[in-house]
């Protein structure tokens, strides 16, 4: 039987050590080198739980792949994108647009009515995406400490209806 060369599943145990590795790459790329000295297995271990032992049905993990590798996630909570990265070297092949994809209709077949997530300040690119993809920002904004100082994230949301 054929399979596609490019899909989006929902993540299953053994995805998360090609997650945890997209993840890093992707702060890495945005937030600088000292994302390196972060705890890998533990982040490994905390997207294997998220997979096996989501904190309740409305969280669920997604990836996309090109063929049988993992390249991409994407992570939801009720009416939030928590999570949703490709590795740098697979962007711009549609991968993103297939995990959005899949996190909307998961969160239409279980009553949302609005979809929202976040993206760092400057992050022209994923601003680009979001705007693409039909959301607005949504007008609040939140500080964390990161690895070079504090960066700020800006809310994005869209109505599902």
């Amino acid at each position: 039987m054929p399979t596609a060369d490019v899909s989006a599943r929902p993540a299953v145990a053994g995805d998360e050590d090609a997650i945890a590795a997209i993840q890093l790459a992707a702060w890495a790329a945005l937030l600088g080198d000292a994302v390196t000295d972060l705890p890998s297995d533990e982040i490994r271990d905390r997207w294997a739980d998220a997979i096996t032992a989501a904190p309740s049905r409305g969280h669920k993990v997604f990836v996309a792949c090109d063929g049988p590798r993992v390249v991409g996630f994407a992570a939801i909570a009720p009416a939030e994108i928590i999570a949703l990265e490709v590795a740098p070297e697979h962007r711009r092949l549609g991968h993103g647009s297939r995990l959005l994809a899949a996190c909307v209709d998961t969160m239409r077949v279980t009553g949302s009515a609005e979809i929202r997530t976040w993206a760092i300040a400057g992050d022209d690119a994923r601003e680009a995406f979001l705007a693409g993809a039909g959301m607005g920002e949504g007008g609040l904004l939140r500080t964390f400490d990161g690895p070079r100082g504090e960066f700020t994230e800006r809310m994005w949301r869209a109505g599902l209806e």
